[in-house]
């Protein structure tokens, strides 16, 4: 069993009733195995007597079910009143069951864990829910990843795909990216025995300004160059106080790394080859400057997948195009997925 620990609900979060699944061992495909595995996950609407309009929502990386929040509500892309939405949270994140939280296999004991772990978690709650087609499976960031991968390996049980910022092919670049992260908070004196407190100034430092928005975001911004050192330690400061563990983000950067939807099991090795199963038509949206995930990584798959449609988003903010952060990229996004949603090009 697992403690159950929601960090402070922040402004735009819908605070919907938590739901979990036991799944008792939960076989991971290095052979290893999770055990006392938990599901975390909400639900927003009803679904359909057929269960055919249901939505999965997939988290990113250090996020959790509140990810896709912005595209969640009335007249919005993700309508409870169209949709079932079910937000999933990913292994790892600190609700689904994580090294953190883990009772028997706790901190460094935790096996690691895949993309395709993550994936198989959710199939299982699909299944248990008794939805034999998704009307759509979605999700930013490590969350497009996710659905990428659920393209490639489920074809059939979804009629739509929509990915943000994703990579079906981890670069280079955000290995890179992911390893900075994790020196920042294995060089905190609190690591791995103790709690993390130092090593978060420098893990905002990359993954919220240097690798997750742009010079040109905090040009738009106007932010004042004097005014960034306060800027980081505030935010640092509010990690320290959000509750969120470093192994967990450690861990799941550990399987962001590894993730290439070629190593795909019953796929021919190749990248081309996987993501040429893909049956079902996929939105693909990236934005020019993403310093984290570098669009030509989303240009790549979506050049691999049959029925694709790349779209950029018109924003300063890199990777944070697909998030909160600004109304206009909130309403270009949500647009699009309507459109998408609507069969219009």
């Amino acid at each position: 069993m697992t403690e159950f620990r929601h960090p402070p609900l922040q402004p735009g979060w819908i605070d919907r009733p938590h739901e979990s699944l036991e799944l008792g061992d939960l076989p991971l495909e290095s052979g290893e195995v999770i055990r006392d595995f938990r599901l975390s996950y909400v639900t927003h609407g009803q679904p359909d007597a057929d269960r055919s309009n249901v939505v999965l929502a997939l988290s990113a990386i250090g996020s959790t079910h509140h990810r896709l929040d912005a595209w969640i509500g009335p007249g919005r892309a993700l309508d409870p009143a169209r949709h079932c939405i079910v937000a999933v949270d990913a292994i790892g994140n600190g609700l689904t069951t994580s090294p953190s939280t883990s009772r028997s296999q706790r901190g460094l004991a935790f096996p690691r864990f895949t993309i395709r772990d993550m994936v198989e978690s959710q199939r299982r709650l699909v299944d248990h829910l008794g939805i034999e087609r998704l009307q759509a499976v979605v999700g930013a960031s490590m969350g497009g990843m996710q659905a990428l991968q659920w393209g490639v390996s489920h074809p059939q049980r979804m009629a739509r795909i929509v990915a943000m910022v994703p990579m079906a092919r981890t670069t280079a670049w955000s290995v890179a990216v992911n390893a900075a992260s994790r020196a920042a908070l294995m060089a905190d004196p609190g690591w791995p025995d103790g709690t993390v407190t130092r090593g978060w100034d420098g893990w905002v430092a990359v993954m919220q300004v240097l690798a997750g928005r742009t010079p040109a975001a905090l040009e738009a911004d106007g932010t004042d160059p004097a005014a960034v050192p306060g800027m980081l330690a505030e935010r640092a400061e509010a990690m320290r106080s959000s509750g969120v563990q470093a192994v967990d983000w450690i861990y799941q950067t550990y399987a962001y790394d590894a993730h290439d939807v070629a190593a795909t099991p019953g796929c021919d090795g190749t990248f081309a080859g996987a993501l040429g199963r893909i049956a079902a038509p996929t939105l693909i949206l990236a934005a020019d400057n993403d310093l984290y995930n570098p669009i030509a990584a989303a240009r790549a798959a979506a050049a691999a997948i049959p029925r694709a449609r790349y779209v950029e988003i018109p924003s300063p903010e890199g990777h944070m195009a697909a998030s909160f952060r600004r109304a206009e990229d909130v309403a270009f996004v949500d647009r699009t997925m309507q459109e998408f949603f609507a069969g219009r090009p």
